[in-house]
């Protein structure tokens, strides 16, 4: 029935102008972006609203988001967050797709999803590939060793020091960019497709150390209550581009008009302390540590390096 009603729809739109002059400003013809496209009654955030459910994708990394194995409910600090924006924007429930850490940006390209959100790091590269929310979180780095870190190992430099030493990290994540810049070579890492797979490989004795976001690497080794493994905590993080990174959601390229709806109600819930709220009660953050203040970084800053 939807795809009738659109099809007469167009079919009138298209009666219409073939009749008028080409000077009415509402026929998208001005702005020679197709942005009118997605607005109005009929644009993406008013379908959303309609239907009352978005689809979401997301990776399995505790504590950004992540399904409760016990229970099967959607969890995690960017969870908390895209639900209550999109609860603010009018859209009450929130549709888990679970994937690939890698599948994310090639699934919202592909329209499976409407958004995704994992706290993924704002990079340059990935803006060329999906447009992102404004900052929802910042976050720094962390190390898992062997129990009594054997190697001495506190930052990235002494990985990059010890050409013996083998580093774990979690396929298509920023991680790879910032050991490379601390000088770590190729042959010193191990790729693995998940978080439990690093700490499993340090376990096993297959990789010396683990790395990722300090939130993220903390909550995997409190979940996996080993004896075998560490968290380093005198890390030193390290000066480099791209550290603190800054977390959001992120959308289709086709989809302004439903980031910039997300952008403004999200906006509205870090002056309300909605944020901080969400933060503070989420695994792993703090609001001090981890919230990012409107105007503080942008996307467009980050975008551009």
């Amino acid at each position: 029935m939807k795809k009738i009603t659109l099809f007469l729809t167009l079919t009138l739109a298209l009666v219409l102008a073939a009749c008028g002059n080409g000077d009415d400003s509402g026929n998208g013809e001005e702005s020679g972006n197709g942005e009118s496209e997605g607005n109005g009654d009929n644009g993406r955030v008013a379908e959303l609203q309609e239907e009352g459910t978005v689809n979401v994708g997301f990776a399995n990394e505790p504590p950004y988001a992540f399904e409760n194995s016990e229970t099967g409910e959607l969890e995690g600090a960017n969870i908390e967050i895209a639900t209550a924006v999109f609860e603010e924007m009018g859209v009450e429930e929130v549709n888990g797709h679970l994937t690939d850490w890698g599948e994310l940006i090639p699934g919202v390209q592909a329209g499976q999803y409407d958004v995704i959100t994992a706290g993924m790091a704002i990079l340059p590269d990935r803006c060329e590939n999906a447009i992102f929310s404004e900052p929802e979180m910042q976050y720094g780095e962390g190390l898992v060793v062997a129990a009594g870190n054997p190697e001495g190992i506190q930052s990235y430099a002494d990985i990059a020091d010890n050409p013996d030493v083998t580093l774990a990290l979690m396929e298509g994540t920023t991680q790879f960019d910032f050991v490379e810049q601390e000088g770590v070579s190729d042959d010193q890492i191990m790729s693995v497709a998940d978080i439990p797979g690093q700490l499993s490989a340090v376990q096993s004795g297959n990789a010396d150390v683990a790395a990722a976001t300090e939130a993220t690497i903390r909550a995997a080794y409190e979940s996996l209550g080993s004896d075998d493994v560490e968290l380093v905590e005198d890390f030193e993080q390290p000066d480099v581009e791209g550290i603190p990174s800054y977390g959001a959601a992120a959308f289709n390229q086709d989809d302004e008009e439903l980031r910039d709806a997300y952008n403004e109600a999200l906006e509205k819930l870090k002056e309300d302390g909605t944020i901080d709220e969400i933060l503070d009660n989420a695994d792993g953050f703090t609001a001090d540590s981890n919230r990012v203040e409107v105007g503080e970084m942008t996307t467009e800053e980050l975008c551009q390096g």
